[in-house]
């Protein structure tokens, strides 16, 4: 798989190694900046609108403007990515990071000095699961020193540049052996991964911490309690849970944009069932089924 990263900077192309923003732009020196992610599924993009309309709730509650419109970015996407598959010969499913800071300007933290907002796409290979993982799932730790920032601070919500919560929950989490971590909020009340959001089942039942227990709201997420479940034939329940309720789920996936519906296989010392059977493979499927549909509807999202 390729390693390469295509950047593109204020409609400037180039390899992402080089330098393109000023050292006194904002997302530089405070995290003062808002992204998003997409993916592809059989080159297509998927999930495009959901994804904007979040960027722009980030965008509103951090009052950092959106450059262009939807029209102009998905162009400078598919540009993007033409110029990286030219580079690459790369013909796989691709990663698509759009950022957008408030700017540069002079030194200090009034919003005021900032004049105006620049952005940066980034497309690289995205990196499917394993069958290792497929086999025997993530291995989480749950963070039982640092907490979730609270929806009063830095609001999970809002898809920030500024990460640093997370960053030092995984850290944690991968000093003790696993791929990923489980955080709790103020309440001791089970949040999500360092990148994903997490749900249990039990007894045909997929429960998940609701959005105000301080989460992000995940378009994956949002796609499985709106549609996916239903039409598999499963009940959602959004509910707050503690780190004790672990004991009593069957099974444990993760959901996000680059690895959609992923299974589980220990939370700790609390083992949940991974099997080509299972009932979280079963949404997997259901999950990819749904896919195929968007994708057969969106020709016009396709990245050549």
């Amino acid at each position: 798989m390729s390693t390469y990263i295509q950047a593109n900077t204020n409609g400037r192309l180039h390899d992402a190694r080089e330098p393109a923003l000023s050292p006194l732009n904002r997302g530089f020196l405070y995290g003062d900046a808002i992204y998003e992610v997409w993916r592809t599924y059989q080159g297509v993009l998927f999930a495009w609108e959901e994804h904007c309309r979040r960027l722009h709730q980030s965008g509103a509650a951090l009052h950092i403007a959106i450059p262009g419109d939807a029209a102009m970015m998905l162009a400078e996407i598919k540009r993007t990515a033409a110029a990286f598959r030219q580079h690459t010969e790369f013909g796989g499913e691709l990663y698509v990071r759009l950022q957008i800071t408030r700017g540069g300007g002079a030194i200090g933290l009034d919003t005021a000095l900032a004049e105006g907002p620049d952005y940066t796409l980034l497309v690289q290979a995205n990196k499917d699961l394993t069958p290792a993982i497929l086999a025997k799932g993530y291995t989480l730790s749950l963070e039982t020193t640092l907490r979730r920032n609270p929806a009063n601070t830095i609001n999970p919500a809002w898809k920030t540049g500024n990460y640093l919560n997370n960053i030092l929950c995984l850290r944690a989490a991968r000093e003790r052996g696993a791929d990923d971590v489980v955080m709790v909020n103020q309440a001791g009340e089970i949040t999500e991964a360092a990148t994903s959001n997490l749900a249990f089942i039990r007894d045909g039942v997929i429960l998940t911490p609701p959005l105000d227990a301080g989460i992000l709201g995940g378009i994956t997420r949002a796609l499985v309690l709106r549609e996916v479940a239903a039409k598999a034939g499963f009940t959602v329940r959004e509910v707050a849970l503690k780190p004790d309720d672990m004991k009593s789920m069957g099974e444990c996936f993760i959901m996000s944009t680059t690895r959609d519906i992923s299974p589980v296989g220990a939370i700790d010392q609390h083992p949940f069932r991974v099997a080509v059977d299972s009932q979280t493979m079963q949404l997997k499927h259901a999950f990819a089924e749904h896919v195929a549909r968007y994708v057969a509807a969106h020709p016009g999202q396709r990245l050549d």
